[in-house]
């Protein structure tokens, strides 16, 4: 009885979070005379996603969208998992007062370094640039913290026994640590990846251009641009649009959160 009322919560909240992507993907398929009437009786159409890449450079946003979140979302990776290993592994004197100074970072709220950051890209000619968008997500706190409470878990045994077969720290992080860290790797890709693809204020403060805008900062320019009527269909197809590479992701990297490469790795 536990289990079905069990599986009867985890269908609401399912259903609860399926449901209004069904309406977004329904209202954008739909002509914007039929958006608030009954859905029994309208005929579908991709008419809203025309109408949406005549408008605005979709394409363009969505491509420079793609390359900020992936080159953020690698490179974030790359950075916590080295300064995580090291955080972990490598102790010297002070590395703990280091360590804390880094998390104190994750407290300050991230409006207060807009100014900084802002004048920082401006003495390097960065503005509107891609290193302007991509840069300063290299460097998360969260990323780090992450890493380093993953790598403290990891099984000791399996470094002594790559020591005692000859491996470096570098050798045994690569081929040892590094593999076995693929469930933590993927879970911080994807919250990288949906933080970066979904941020809007820093990609509408350092881009001036269409040219470098990305999707969610065209989604409200081209809300924007309609002040006498909302096009909901319209709106709600550049919506879909912007869902389609989080939902892949989520897709791709689901199994990797669920796998555990240590399981049976040290038998005691």
């Amino acid at each position: 009885m536990k289990k079905v009322f069990l599986y009867f919560v985890l269908l609401l909240l399912a259903l609860s979070m399926i449901i209004p992507f069904f309406m977004m993907f329904l209202i954008s398929l739909s002509g914007q005379e039929n958006i608030f009437t009954d859905y029994k009786n309208i005929n579908l159409s991709f008419c809203a996603y025309k109408n949406v890449f005549h408008a605005i450079p979709v394409a363009k946003y969505f491509l420079n969208s793609l390359i900020v979140a992936l080159c953020t979302t690698i490179g974030q990776v790359i950075i916590s998992a080295l300064a995580g290993y090291g955080f972990a592994r490598c102790k010297f004197k002070g590395s703990d007062i280091l360590f804390f100074i880094f998390i104190l970072t994750m407290m300050i709220p991230s409006q207060v370094n807009i100014v900084p950051l802002f004048y920082l890209m401006s003495k390097l000619g960065w503005i509107n640039t891609y290193q302007a968008l991509i840069v300063p997500g290299l460097f998360g706190g969260f990323g780090v913290f992450f890493m380093r409470q993953y790598f403290m878990s990891f099984s000791k045994e399996l470094e002594e026994a790559s020591t005692i077969d000859g491996c470096n720290i570098w050798q045994t992080f690569l081929k040892i640590a590094l593999p076995c860290a693929i469930p933590a790797i993927a879970t911080l890709s994807i919250f990288t990846f949906v933080t970066t693809w979904n941020s809007f204020m820093w990609p509408l403060i350092v881009t001036n251009t269409e040219s470098m805008r990305t999707l969610a900062v065209g989604l409200t320019i081209f809300k924007s641009t309609f002040r006498e009527v909302t096009m909901w269909g319209e709106l709600m197809a550049c919506s879909c649009i912007c869902s389609i590479p989080v939902i892949l992701v989520f897709i791709t990297g689901k199994k990797y959160l669920i796998n555990n490469p240590l399981d049976g790795a040290v038998k005691g």
